[in-house]
Formats: C-alpha cells, structure tokens, sequence
C-alpha cells in the first residue's frame, strides 16, 4: 500500500516486450538508495503502477511487468526515457500523507490542458466513463502515483490544482496536452459501491437462509454523516 507521496524520480532505462508482459529496468536517483531499501521481492510504485523489484543494482532495480498490467495502463505506450514517478509501500509508521493507494491503476486518462494560476498550475485530465461514478469533487486520485485533489468536475473530465513542490519532485514536467496517464480512484468508493449493490444484499441460500445480508443504505449513510 502507498499513500501517494512521490520520494523520487526514477527514468526506464530499458523495457524488453515478451510476449504480452515485458522486463523492464527503472534508474533511480542516489537519494532513493535503492540497494539499502529495497529487497528481492519487494514492491515499488512506478507511476502509480505496483512493480516486484526481480534485482537491484547500485543505482536502479529490474522488473516485470505482466501481461494484465501492459493491457491496464500506460506501461504500453512507453520507452526508454520515460520519467517515472518512484514510491516505496508504506509502513504502519507512516504518515499518511496523501490517501490510501493500492498501486492497482483503474484506467487510463488524457490530459487535456494545463494552465498557469499564479504558481500553481491547473491541470484538466479526461478519465474513461467507466471511472467517473468514483471520481468526486474534493475527493482524491492518483495521477501517475501522485495522491491529488479533485478541485472540479465538468463531464468526463476533473480539474487538478499542482503546486510549484509536486511540480518540482516529481514527473509533472511532462504533464502536456495529449500525455496519457496513469489513474487508481480511491479504493473506499470501490467497497462502498460494493456494498450498496442491491444484489449483493439479502440473498437466501438453497437452505433459506441469508447470505451477503447487508442492512447498508445510501439512507443510511446519509443519516450518519457520509
């Protein structure tokens, strides 16, 4: 698990297609120090994507990227050079500096445009239909890793407010019109939906008796401050 909190970043170096998943090899800066944090096995986010580091070197790490994961994110359309946003999981303690990030990217957005306001600068990102319904205003995303705020809502597209520190520690620099980018909605709208799907609640077994029984209603929730 993250929290959406970029330490570094990190450049691919190498993406080796096989098949439908591909090797890859990720550069890491010297502050990342990766050979004392980093163990065989362990898991990395780049760009938002959950990686299991196969080797370390001094200086960077290999993976593999799976089939599933080349098909459900933008590691398909990259290349060698690609700036990627680095976060080891957290630890229970951590602070939770952003929100809760599983690493396990949803969909691919657009970026759509992005325009100075004052030092900030507001980033417009289309998301797939499909994600909409979890993406809130005020509510949190992960863009390529990075825990943001969504400030605006207009259609299939949601408005993001960087300011000039994300911009400086992480991959933002590449945040043109056109770029695709990584997109994991937060996780708490998936379980509520969950939860609150009519089918999954009160249901007999052959024997009468009930299974999945949920008493959880948007009612319900409302009267209790959700």
């Amino acid at each position: 698990m993250y929290t959406g909190i970029i330490e570094a970043v990190g450049t691919l170096s190498r993406i080796e297609r096989r098949g439908g998943g591909a090797a890859v090899t990720v550069l890491t800066p010297p502050e990342f120090a990766v050979t004392k944090r980093v163990h065989l096995g362990d898991s990395v986010a780049a760009n938002g994507v959950c990686l299991t580091a196969t080797a370390m070197f001094d200086g960077g790490f290999h993976a593999d990227v799976s089939a599933e994961t080349m098909a459900l994110t933008c590691f398909k359309y990259y290349s060698t050079g690609e700036s990627l946003n680095l976060e080891l999981p957290c630890t229970p303690a951590t602070h939770l500096g952003g929100h809760i990030v599983q690493g396990h990217v949803d969909g691919i957005g657009k970026v759509l445009s992005a325009s100075s306001l004052s030092e900030a600068v507001n980033v417009w990102v289309e998301a797939p239909h499909e994600l909409l319904r979890y993406i809130a205003y005020k509510g949190s995303i992960a863009v390529d890793g990075m825990s943001l705020t969504v400030n605006e809502l207009d259609g299939a597209a949601f408005r993001l407010t960087v300011i000039p520190h994300t911009q400086q520690v992480t991959n933002f620099h590449s945040f043109k019109a056109g770029r695709l980018v990584n997109l994991e909605v937060d996780v708490l709208a998936r379980y509520l939906e969950r939860l609150l799907l009519p089918e999954l609640r009160d249901k007999k077994d052959g024997e009468g008796a009930l299974q999945n029984s949920s008493s959880l209603s948007v009612a319900e929730l409302m009267a209790n401050g959700f």
